[in-house]
């Protein structure tokens, strides 16, 4: 078993107890969160530090302030 350490750059954002370490290149979920692995860091016989790359959410048909006047308010 070991101590993953999930980070996007400098930033922590999850620690799990996992039975095989991720790949390079692996797809993963963290958090909800789609990422892939760039970087596995080894720091003992438990401990390991992978950096991800998480994808950038694109918000779709977001409402703007003319589209709000245009709604028929009740």
């Amino acid at each position: 078993m070991y101590v993953v350490h999930f980070f996007e750059d400098k930033i922590e954002l999850l620690n799990q107890l996992l039975g095989s370490v991720p790949a390079v290149g692996e797809m993963i979920t963290v958090k909800g969160r789609k990422g892939k692995v760039t970087d596995v860091n080894l720091i003992d016989d438990k401990h390991v530090h992978v950096q991800i790359t998480v994808e950038k959410v694109v918000i779709k048909n977001k409402l703007t302030a003319a589209d709000l006047a245009k709604k028929k308010k009740r």
